[in-house]
């Protein structure tokens, strides 16, 4: 396994995480920069001019309302002259308007005052110069007509309305312009509203490509570790699983040689201890205080050969190799019953086939581990053991309505994991479950080709 293949993705995992953070802050400020842009852009001056435009017109409106009296003055004036020939009367009309002229003229100058606290940025010092000073000499010129009315010079009066009414042509040109020039500000910011919009949306469009980019990237990247990992996983599994029937095998073949070693060379001295004992005994005389010990060694003798002999079938049964599983089993019932105080209820079913070898071993020490489980664990003096001999399958079950098992059965000890290490090497299958009565239930299932 290579450096590179036991390297974390978690690195490079969070620097992804890291750089689409950036990315997402990154575009949010700049979002936020270009709407704030609009917003001023928008409320400085777009709605600031359109303000001033409005009251352009108003001043228009207004300085229009002024040429038309301005006119109706004259028209007037020479009205009377033609009809009445009479001076007096003349400067009456002219004064007439006074009023008319003072109401458009507060009108004009609130005009004026707004419009210049609303005059867009981009307004030159010149340009408001200029409007104020036409202003200012139109009502000079307009104040002097009414002036020379008052003193009743009637001529010279309508000759200073002309001169106003083409100072107020040129003031009406002069606003004029400015509403051209509003419009075309209108327009050019309208124009780069517009860029602004295409080009945030063109930075969205970009900043959504990057971070699908990037979570593609991320994905393909957490499949590949993924991946590796579960490949690793699988290694490791397979190699614990070697190693388990390694283990396993080296066990049972450690168990199998000291059996075979209690069996023949401890039970075959002991024997030749009792032989010679039973020799020694028949040349002693009857009734001899020798005689009574040795029979009483012999009697020593012999319990130890049955407990060695025990010891051999438990380590590894012989018959397992002689005789098979199903006669084994036969034999091993009865002993557990008999050393551990356990009824047990045996059950065959199907018709029997051999099963020898590996399989017969692994077979058995599930059942030994379960059953040394509800000896020491279930607290009842009973046990069903059931062995089914199936189509292409060997089912054996070991129950009993004790305490039970916990929610994870694993945690109890080793015994349980072995006996999964070993229903695997049968590629078999081993399941505890909670049968009705309660307690415990084991059940495996072998198939019958491995």
């Amino acid at each position: 396994m290579t450096q590179d293949s036991n390297r974390s993705p978690t690195p490079l995992l969070l620097a992804g995480l890291f750089v689409t953070l950036v990315a997402l802050v990154a575009c949010a400020w700049y979002m936020t920069m270009q709407i704030a842009g609009l917003r001023a852009l928008q409320s400085d001056l777009v709605d600031r001019s359109r303000r001033d435009s409005l009251q352009l017109l108003r001043i228009q409106n207004d300085l229009h309302s002024l040429a038309i009296a301005m006119r109706d003055v004259l028209d007037t004036s020479q009205d009377q002259r033609k009809d009445q020939r009479q001076d007096q009367r003349q400067n009456q009309a002219l004064t007439s308007w006074s009023a008319e002229f003072q109401r458009l003229r507060l009108d004009l100058e609130d005009g004026f005052r707004l419009e210049a606290q609303m005059a867009p940025a981009q307004r030159t010092p010149e340009q408001k110069e200029y409007l104020h000073t036409s202003v200012v000499k139109f009502w000079a010129s307009v104040d002097h007509a009414f002036d020379l009315a008052v003193e009743g010079k009637e001529s010279p009066a309508r000759e200073q309305i002309r001169q106003s009414l083409q100072q107020q042509a040129a003031l009406n040109a002069a606003v004029a312009r400015l509403l051209v020039e509003n419009n075309d500000s209108e327009k050019q910011a309208t124009i780069r509203i517009g860029e602004i919009y295409d080009r945030v949306q063109g930075q969205i469009y970009r900043f959504l490509a990057a971070t699908v980019a990037a979570i593609v990237l991320t994905s393909l990247y957490l499949i590949r570790a993924n991946r590796r990992l579960f490949a690793q996983l699988a290694r490791l599994s397979e190699q614990r699983r070697d190693l388990a029937q390694k283990l396993i095998s080296a066990q049972e073949s450690t168990l199998r040689s000291i059996s075979l070693e209690l069996h023949d060379e401890f039970g075959q001295i002991l024997t030749a201890i009792g032989s010679m004992l039973r020799r020694a005994g028949s040349h002693t005389p009857e009734g001899s205080p020798l005689l009574t010990q040795l029979r009483e060694v012999g009697e020593v003798a012999q319990t130890a050969l049955q407990h060695v002999r025990g010891l051999s079938q438990a380590l590894h049964p012989v018959m397992l190799d002689e005789a098979g599983l199903e006669r084994t089993l036969d034999w091993y019932l009865p002993a557990v019953e008999r050393q551990n105080g356990v009824t047990i209820h045996y059950e065959k079913s199907g018709s029997s086939f051999p099963v020898e070898g590996s399989k017969a071993v692994h077979v058995y020490r599930i059942l030994q581990e379960a059953l040394n489980n509800v000896a020491r664990h279930s607290g009842v003096s009973q046990a069903w053991v059931r062995l089914r001999f199936e189509a292409g399958a060997l089912e054996l079950e070991v129950e009993d309505h004790g305490t039970g098992i916990t929610t994870h059965p694993e945690k109890r000890g080793l015994g349980l994991v072995a006996l999964r290490e070993r229903a695997q090497l049968l590629n078999g299958a081993v399941e505890f479950v909670r049968p009705p009565g309660g307690g415990t239930l084991v059940r495996l299932k072998v198939p019958v080709e491995n």
